[in-house]
């Protein structure tokens, strides 16, 4: 019997290493869904109140839309169910009926600071997604937690997290950065500016401020602003025009690509500053640029997917499976399942455990 997957999306970001993942998993059954929630969570999504979010608005709409491109089979927040694995980049959310089964959390990226929220969102133990992704982790629902490299591996425990549920696979998206370069991006040699949706997240940024920060970094040099995807980009490009006269501003195309043919990128709180760093570019961030470089997702030469994929059989075989063999599948790291309890699903007594790890 073929086994089935749930893939929950969220962002494009997270969509698209759903979709990286589940590439590798071409004997299974897999189906993708937007990213979802239970109870008044979900009305208030349907009702639109939370559109700021990945729960809806322009981030749902874009998973979507990116998985009917795709033409990938959807089955809308898992209700089809009867699943054995499910895999998510997000776990300030768990549906409850993804709690009991396998659950693989994926680093999505960089996580917000820990701030006065997350610490008061941690002691009085409240919904962590008051807290944003500060509390990604934070969980532990989840029984295997892929992250992109050793420097997260230490500051997902000193958070508290269990180091037993770790595995160091690299993410997708970030674990091979040079492809980048190969690309058709008009412009070269300019200032790049990476915008954040703060506004329209509630919280605070002086945008102003900052516009004029970007040009005192960029002097005479060609300013390029990204804006980001969730962001109000009529607003923001008035803004831009009104303070920094000439520069140029994109609401939509590979910013990848923009980084790869900069000289200078400049962030507050993005993912992108990875792809800055990985490709040896100087770099403006709020986050000390040393804890970043120890931080920096590992490049494997894309191989993350695969190896994530990796852990994913290891959950499906519902054993413990060897050191010595783990290495077949791509995990870097021992994975044991001890954890799982409840989860584990009882194994056809038919089943030939040695042919059937042969075969993966």
């Amino acid at each position: 019997m073929r086994k089935r997957i749930l893939f929950i999306g969220g962002s494009l970001n997270q969509t698209t290493m759903m979709h990286q993942i589940a590439g590798h998993l071409t004997d299974c059954d897999c189906f993708f869904t937007p990213y979802y929630g239970d109870g008044f969570l979900d009305v208030l999504a349907k009702g639109g109140l939370l559109d700021f979010t990945i729960l809806g608005g322009k981030a749902r709409q874009s998973t979507v839309n990116y998985l009917q491109e795709k033409n990938l089979p959807i089955d809308y927040n898992g209700l089809l169910g009867n699943y054995d694995v499910a895999v998510t980049c997000s776990d300030l959310i768990v549906p409850q009926n993804v709690r009991h089964i396998p659950l693989v959390l994926v680093q999505e990226g960089m996580t917000d600071p820990e701030n006065l929220i997350y610490r008061i969102v941690k002691f009085l133990k409240l919904p962590r997604y008051l807290a944003s992704t500060s509390t990604t982790g934070l969980s532990d629902a989840y029984d295997v937690f892929c992250v992109a490299s050793e420097g997260y591996r230490d500051m997902f425990i000193r958070k508290g997290i269990n180091p037993e549920k770790i595995a160091v696979t690299g993410i997708p998206n970030f674990d091979n950065c040079r492809r980048y370069l190969d690309n058709d991006f008009p412009h070269r040699n300019y200032v790049l500016v990476a915008t954040s949706d703060c506004r329209e997240t509630f919280k605070y940024e002086n945008r102003k401020e900052f516009i004029a920060y970007a040009r005192r970094i960029a002097g005479e040099q060609q300013l390029i602003f990204k804006l980001h995807p969730n962001e109000n980009a009529e607003r923001a490009t008035r803004e831009i025009n009104e303070y920094a006269p000439g520069a140029l501003v994109f609401a939509s195309g590979n910013t990848n690509h923009m980084i790869a043919n900069c000289d200078v990128l400049i962030t507050r709180f993005s993912s992108v500053v990875y792809v800055g760093l990985a490709l040896g570019k100087q770099v403006y961030s709020e986050f000390k640029i040393d804890e970043l470089q120890r931080q920096l997702p590992i490049q494997n030469g894309g191989t993350s997917a695969y190896r994530i994929a990796g852990v994913c059989r290891v959950l499906l075989e519902n054993v413990d499976v060897p050191p010595a063999r783990q290495h077949l599948y791509g995990v870097p790291t021992t994975i044991h399942l001890s954890h799982l309890q409840g989860k584990r699903r009882p194994r056809p007594a038919f089943s030939l455990f040695s042919r059937k790890f042969d075969s993966w």
